[in-house]
């Protein structure tokens, strides 16, 4: 090689050196700002204004837990959000949750997406300030591969850091029917959840599989059930009954029911079961006379443990002895309130000495949906009132949730999907007379908790928006084309007082759970937001 080229070669080699030596220089400085850039793209407003995970206002906690620690919730762990949906009753009612926003506005809200994917996360609970409980996995595609689940797991309730996750079944194994599932938490701080015909105890520490029975399913094949209703008596005693999917459908998850009805295919009758929390030994079970699609929910009436349950035909009462450990049917009280072309009640409420039914659970195309009182002591004392009118030509009732109920102020809430109406009702206590006060625009299919006192109840509900203006809602519905946000609202006259950004929708049944320090967490099928409301900074 000539003197030339050696210089030139030696030139090249330092020039390629120098350039290795910049970018490893520079690569700390330059690739967080990428990586910053990259997180920053699809970030909606509300999570670009919080620019990190929200601890809520941590102020709170101590004064939060102390009031839950004061209401009656026998059975379940005293926190702000230890049960299902509240308590036994599924009263959806959060007093000691804190609405941290200005009640007359403007408000800002701020949002975090969980630190990790939770697939179609569904309940949140939380046990202790800064535990978080997540139930997942349980709402397959209808066909296809099944995602493993479902799956219960621990997270930091700020950031969404999972700490552990237990997986209970995996469809594609096992052959089950995989189905939207629910986790209670008791008060001993173990984690109770079941699905198909199995109820499994965990450890609330580690996510150990403490014990695990397998459920009665009464006249219905074990691939046919899935015992997603676990409520737990004030004895205790866990009462669980299971959802029904129709004979010979195939397909997986919750709405399975919904679209192998619709086409004539034939639910088998529900059992109940009750099961000792501690033992997970079958105490007795009940065949029920029909198909119970929804949740029932537990009380006590005249000095006995009452179970209320919203069945396809209207709703009936069973009793739990703990003496006898028997379930037995009160064969007195029985309401069936459906008019032709309504469909199954929703799971009851309580108000009071009425108890509060919901129709067209599984949709109508023909009838409107209602809201239903019953009298607790009579069941011939019956008040009905359909909120949104008669259902017009070409419209789609579907009104899956619960009505919410607040026996305060003598409030019931009534959510349609289908017609994409919300309404707010007035009771008279004493007559059972019901009268529509408000209806607000607003497409959901969620549970509608309240959080804060009486003078001030703040609803929080979501609002869907689909993708495709005109498509109809009942297939915008069955293939997620839609998105959703959060609704802080006054419960007296449905106004909204702050709103969120649309995210992807919330995964099907799930419930926008409040939390320690003024949050609310927001479960879609990628996992959970993290949502806070503050006054708004008004500018000089």
């Amino acid at each position: 090689m000539t003197r030339s080229g050696l210089v030139k070669l030696v030139g090249l080699c330092a020039v390629i050196l120098l350039a290795v030596a910049a970018y490893r220089l520079l690569a700390t400085a330059v690739a967080p700002k990428i990586e910053h850039r990259i997180a920053e793209i699809g970030l909606s407003p509300n999570e670009i204004a919080a620019n990190g995970p929200l601890p809520g206002d941590v102020s709170l906690y101590a004064k939060e837990l102390a009031c839950a620690r004061n209401l009656q919730t026998p059975g379940y762990f005293p926190s702000i959000n230890g049960a299902e949906i509240a308590d036994a009753q599924r009263s959806g009612m959060f007093p000691c949750a804190t609405f941290t926003g200005s009640f007359e506005g403007p408000n800002q809200v701020f949002a975090w997406r969980s630190a990790i994917d939770y697939d179609t996360a569904s309940y949140i609970n939380n046990r202790l300030p800064g535990e978080l409980y997540i139930s997942g996995g349980q709402a397959p595609p209808p066909k296809g591969a099944v995602p493993p689940g479902p799956f219960v797991a621990k997270a930091d309730a700020t950031t969404g850091r999972e700490i552990w996750r237990t997986y209970l079944d995996n469809g594609n194994v096992s052959g089950a029917w995989i189905a939207n599932t629910n986790l209670n938490i008791l008060p001993n701080g173990r984690i109770v959840t079941a699905w198909q015909n199995k109820v499994a105890l965990l450890d609330g520490d580690t996510g150990l599989i403490l014990k695990m029975t397998t459920l009665p399913t009464g006249p219905t094949p074990a691939i046919d059930a899935s015992f997603k209703h676990l409520t737990i008596a004030p004895d205790g005693t866990l009462i669980l009954k299971d959802q029904t999917r129709p004979s010979g459908c195939k397909l997986q998850g919750t709405m399975a029911i919904i679209q192998c009805n619709e086409p004539g295919m034939k639910q088998g009758n529900s059992n109940l079961v009750a099961v000792n929390p501690d033992t997970l030994e079958v105490l007795d079970s009940a065949a029920l006379p029909e198909p119970a699609t929804v949740p029932h929910i537990i009380t006590m009436f005249e000095g006995r443990i009452a179970i209320y349950i919203g069945v396809n035909s209207g709703a009936l009462r069973y009793f739990w002895d703990p003496q006898t450990k028997k379930l037995s049917q009160d064969m007195s009280w029985a309401v069936k309130p459906m008019k032709e072309g309504q469909t199954t009640s929703d799971a009851p409420s309580i108000l009071g000495d009425w108890i509060v039914l919901q129709t067209n659970g599984l949709g109508s195309e023909t009838v409107a949906s209602s809201i239903v009182a019953v009298n607790q002591k009579d069941a011939s004392r019956m008040q009905v009132i359909f909120p949104f009118g008669e259902l017009k030509k070409g419209e789609w009732s579907w009104a899956p949730p619960k009505p919410q109920t607040d026996p305060e102020n003598s409030m019931i809430y009534s959510a349609d999907m289908g017609v994409g109406k919300v309404a707010g009702i007035k009771i008279d206590q004493a007559t059972g007379e019901m009268k529509t006060v408000w209806i607000v625009d607003d497409t959901t299919n969620a549970f509608q908790p309240l959080i804060g006192p009486k003078d001030k109840r703040v609803m929080l509900l979501s609002n869907a928006r689909k993708n495709v203006e005109r498509e109809p809602v009942k297939l915008a519905l069955f293939t997620g084309n839609y998105k959703e946000q959060a609704t802080w609202r006054d419960a007296a006259t449905g106004r909204i007082i702050a709103e969120s950004d649309f995210f992807e929708p919330l995964s099907i049944g799930a419930l926008i759970t409040p939390g320690f320090g003024g949050r609310v967490y927001f479960p879609t099928n990628k996992g959970f937001m993290v949502l806070q409301v503050m006054p708004a900074v008004r500018q000089p």
